[in-house]
């Protein structure tokens, strides 16, 4: 089956009509926008004895969650499906419905004719006879196709483990539903002076560097303030220096000195705010692109959602009135991951510890057994870097750099992880052996990459961490929107979850059970700790990370606050003529900042 639908920038989707076909007789059902909203629940069984086959069920899904049905009980994606078939190998016409039929010798609707329907159905509005006859023509033609490619494929697919895909795709659309709670008012205030504020945080930030010239980042400068901070850093054959957001990313989490300058810069370069996805209901919703990575993990557009741009843009996130927002992760996980899936016991052991990093540098005999992060502080971020490096698949090259300390260095805290770690190592080089020799490597749950003929061997000795904790993810966000946990949003190694404020101890407490069950099921009984942070309205999210340039532009904000709003500083609520604050019908102001007894200011 398949719906046509209206997809309002930040809001839930909008169906306009839907084709199902019975592949048993070949029964079709047509329903147009009017026809659907009469009905309470599907014209068509979905039941626990149903198939329900779609491509890129999450839309789906959404669709019927908009209308209010009991979603399918058994779903089968066939673009997941396509995905898991050709991860890693080329797909010349892409990895959508008509790719997938080109790949398997199949027609589809000309690419031109799908562009002009898509954007017929984007339009949303009103629709003649003739445009709605016209989408339910387009939308038959694409169960004909899903029908022709589900036939292809049916006896190439691995159906207990593509159900389970299916079911993170029906969760997959329950958290795109719900989105991420934004401060509206404080979002569009932002986003109206955005142009005014860069300049001003060019200003501030660059004050402690000298490295801009007007917006002109200038690499010559930078590597004098290097110089003089004492940081070494990364660069390309050329002995320039590497300039990428991937470098800047990695370094500023060694050098925190650094995250300043990289906010800045992905502030300048890269935010378009304009392109954030939030609703006219203030909520960050956007598609989260299931399967999209080689390991299978989310890859939701980073200009459209929350967790993408610039970290202290999360700021933005804050709770409704007696509600509260949570963000539950992994401690460690790629560490226990790893630990687990190789049955290192040393390397479980160090992980069952809660500081893995200090366990390691006792174990490896560079500190003593009484050794505590306030104690040996140095030598737990040296060995951290080291475990670090070996996840992201680092050299000693590489290491050296992050840790400013000279080769020889970086090698021998490597060789010291090998020493300490043998089982895991003889794992990890058996699992890139196994893959390069049989051409693949898959999960727990049978998510597969093929290996190609310019495969990186990095990539292979990661993948089972970040694919088998993208199978963990998905399983925790199966368990936790089932058992009606509100889940905002999946963010890598974590969940970030709602609940009334009075609920919202038990909703981190059945989060975390869900996140243990699935890393127990993933890992053979082995879990994996969690971490949460509460933040209760009027209390809005915190990133550390970017805790500087959040207050940074909010002090912008307060010099730029145009004549008539509120001076609190955090906000540009307009103000009423008797003194009071319109962004909420509250009984008092908690900013402190003026005089408002009849509304609350939204911090």
């Amino acid at each position: 089956m398949d719906f046509e639908f209206a997809a309002p920038d930040g809001g839930p989707p909008e169906p306009l009509c839907m084709v199902a076909r019975r592949i048993e007789d070949g029964r079709t059902l047509r329903l147009r926008r009017e026809e659907l909203r009469a009905l309470q629940t599907a014209p068509f069984a979905t039941d626990a004895d149903v198939l329900f086959v779609a491509f890129y069920a999450s839309a789906e899904a959404g669709c019927f969650l908009a209308l209010g049905w009991p979603t399918p009980i058994n779903v089968l994606d066939l673009f997941a499906e396509f995905r898991n078939t050709t991860n890693g190998l080329p797909t010349p016409c892409g990895a959508g419905l008509l790719g997938a039929l080109a790949y398997y010798g199949m027609d589809g609707v000309a690419a031109a004719e799908k562009a002009s329907m898509r954007t017929l159905a984007l339009r949303g509005g009103e629709y003649t006879d003739a445009e709605q006859t016209a989408l339910l023509d387009y939308c038959q033609s694409d169960v004909t196709a899903l029908e022709k490619l589900f036939l292809r494929m049916r006896d190439e697919i691995d159906l207990p483990r593509a159900l389970l895909r299916g079911r993170y795709m029906v969760a997959a659309a329950r958290i795109e539903a719900n989105g991420v709670p934004i401060d509206l008012p404080l979002f569009e205030r932002i986003r109206d002076q955005w142009h005014a504020i860069q300049d001003r945080l060019i200003e501030r930030i660059d004050a402690d560097y000298g490295v801009f010239e007007g917006r002109t980042f200038k690499a010559s400068r930078w590597a004098a303030w290097l110089t003089k901070a004492g940081i070494p850093w990364p660069r390309l054959p050329s002995g320039a220096l590497a300039l990428d957001d991937d470098t800047f990313r990695e370094m500023a989490r060694a050098y925190p000195a650094v995250a300043p300058i990289r906010e800045l810069r992905v502030s300048l370069s890269q935010m378009r705010l304009s392109d954030l996805a939030v609703g006219a209901d203030g909520r960050n919703r956007c598609l989260l692109s299931a399967f999209r990575s080689k390991t299978g993990r989310n890859q939701p557009s980073n200009t459209r959602f929350i967790f993408g741009p610039a970290v202290w843009l999360r700021g933005l996130i804050l709770a409704d009135p007696g509600w509260a927002v949570a963000y539950v992760d992994w401690s460690q996980q790629e560490f226990g991951i790893a630990a687990a899936l190789s049955n290192d016991t040393a390397m479980m052991a160090a992980y069952e510890s809660g500081d893995p990093y200090m366990t390691f540098a006792k174990q490896a005999g560079a500190a003593p057994v009484d050794a505590t992060k306030t104690t040996h502080g140095p030598i737990r971020e040296l060995y951290k870097s080291c475990v670090l490096a070996v996840q992201y698949g680092m050299g000693a090259e590489s290491l050296a750099e992050r840790i400013g300390q000279p080769p020889v260095v970086a090698r021998d805290l490597l060789r010291r992880h090998r020493e300490t770690y043998r089982r895991f190592w003889d794992w990890s080089d058996a699992a890139v052996m196994y893959a390069m020799l049989r051409g693949r490597l898959c999960t727990a749950f049978g998510w597969t990459v093929h290996v190609g003929p310019d495969v990186n061997p990095r990539m292979l000795a990661n993948f089972p961490m970040q694919a088998n904790g993208a199978e963990m993810l998905r399983l925790a966000c199966i368990f936790a929107t089932e058992r009606g946990i509100r889940v905002c949003a999946p963010v890598h190694d974590a969940i970030l979850i709602e609940a009334p404020a009075w609920q919202i101890e038990d909703a981190v407490r059945d989060t975390q059970r869900a996140m243990a069950d699935a890393s127990a099921i993933v890992l053979g009984g082995f879990r994996l700790r969690t971490e949460a942070k509460v933040f209760e309205w009027p209390d809005r999210y915190a990133d550390e990370r970017g805790r500087r340039m959040w207050d940074t532009v909010q002090a912008v904000l307060a010099e730029l606050r145009p004549a008539g709003t509120c001076g609190a500083g955090a906000h540009g609520s307009t103000v009423r003529p008797d003194g009071s604050c319109c962004t909420g019908a509250h009984p008092t102001c908690s900013a402190g900042a003026h005089p408002v007894q009849s509304y609350i200011c939204l911090l």
